[in-house]
C-alpha cells in the first residue's frame, strides 16, 4: 500500500493569509525578497483570477505565482 504524500497534502491545504505568509517565507533562497501582508494583498487584488473559487491561499496554487511576481514588484519599488 502506498503511503500518503505528506508534502502534497501540505501544499494543497487551504491557508489563511497569515498562515500562507509564514509558510511562504520559510526556506526561501538567500537574497530572495520576503513577502509581506501588504504585498500579498496587492497580489490578490491584481490576480483575482487565482482566487475565483475561494478566498483561501494554498502553496500549490499560489506560491510559484507569488515567487514569479514578487521580485519584479520589489524592483519597481526600488526604482
Amino acid at each position: 500500500m502506498k503511503s500518503p504524500d505528506l508534502d502534497r497534502a501540505r501544499s494543497e491545504l487551504s491557508l489563511t493569509l497569515p498562515a500562507f505568509l509564514r509558510t511562504y517565507n520559510e526556506d526561501l533562497p538567500p537574497g530572495f525578497p520576503l513577502a509581506t501582508t501588504e504585498l500579498l494583498r496587492e497580489f490578490k487584488k491584481t490576480h483575482t483570477v487565482f482566487f475565483r473559487d475561494e478566498a483561501a491561499w494554498s502553496l500549490d496554487r499560489h506560491r510559484k505565482r507569488v515567487m514569479d511576481w514578487l521580485p519584479a514588484r520589489c524592483r519597481r519599488d526600488e526604482a
